[in-house]
Parts: structure tokens; C-alpha cells; sequence
């Protein structure tokens, strides 16, 4: 098992995991509708779990989490832009920029998912966390695709 490449896999996933959460958590404070505000409170609460499950497997591996952000430079940032989007207040918009969030987190977990020989608890841990970002790009999709 090239322990290296699982680091750099799992640590990608945190990050991408790290920036979904702020993205929700600040659009959580900044939307306007109420559903809205409990959906993104929830993806932000579902992120936290997620880095915290990612960790304690890091942790039982002796893998190193990285402390800052170095991802070489391939962490979009992908919910950069939603506070702009979200002051102006189009649900849309808002969505959509969710959704793209939510494309670069599913990719993520895509990688990861294709690292060999990852131990079977580390495996079961992404393979589920996989299916909850599936499942919140969906619900994300159709919410937009319902706000045209």
C-alpha cells in the first residue's frame, strides 16, 4: 500500500470537505429562505462529520492530516463565489453555484475511491461518505432545476 498516496488522496478529501463547509456555513448566514438556511446547515453539520470521520481513520492509518492548506494548488475553491452570488439574492444562482461545489466534491470522492489498496474501514468510511455528497448534489440539482 503506497501510503503516500492515500494521504494525499484523504487529505484532498478534507479539504475539499474544509472549503464545502465554509461555503455552506457562510451562505447559511447570508440566504434568505428558510428552506434554503436549513438545507445549508445541514451540509455544513454533514461536512464537519465527514472531516472528523476522515481524521480519526488518518489518525488509526498514522497518516498525517495536512494542518494547512497545500493542495497543490488543485483545490478549486469551489464555493468561492457564492457569497456574491447569495447577496444578490437569486436562488438560482445560488444553487447552481452549490451544485458546482457539489460536482468538484463528487470528483473528489471519485479519486479517492480509486486508491488501491486502502484498508477495508478506510474504504467503507469514503464509499458511504460518497454516497451522502451523491445524495446532496442531487437533492442541490433538483432544487435548482425547480427554482428556473
Amino acid at each position: 500500500m503506497d501510503s503516500k498516496v492515500m494521504q494525499a488522496g484523504l487529505n484532498e478529501l478534507i479539504e475539499t470537505l474544509k472549503d464545502g463547509q465554509k461555503g455552506y456555513a457562510e451562505a447559511m448566514t447570508d440566504v434568505e429562505d428558510a428552506d434554503l438556511k436549513e438545507l445549508f446547515k445541514k451540509y455544513a453539520a454533514q461536512r464537519a462529520q465527514y472531516i472528523t470521520e476522515l481524521e480519526d481513520q488518518m489518525f488509526k492509518l498514522d497518516l498525517k492530516p495536512d494542518e494547512e492548506s497545500s493542495i497543490t494548488g488543485t483545490v478549486h475553491r469551489a464555493f468561492i463565489n457564492l457569497k456574491g452570488l447569495v447577496t444578490g439574492k437569486d436562488r438560482h444562482s445560488i444553487l447552481a453555484e452549490c451544485e458546482r461545489g457539489e460536482d468538484y466534491a463528487k470528483a473528489a470522492y471519485e479519486k479517492a475511491l480509486k486508491i488501491q489498496d486502502a484498508p477495508a474501514a478506510l474504504k467503507a468510511v469514503v464509499e458511504k461518505q460518497a454516497a451522502g455528497i451523491k445524495q446532496a448534489h442531487d437533492e442541490i440539482r433538483d432544487l435548482r432545476d425547480a427554482a428556473k
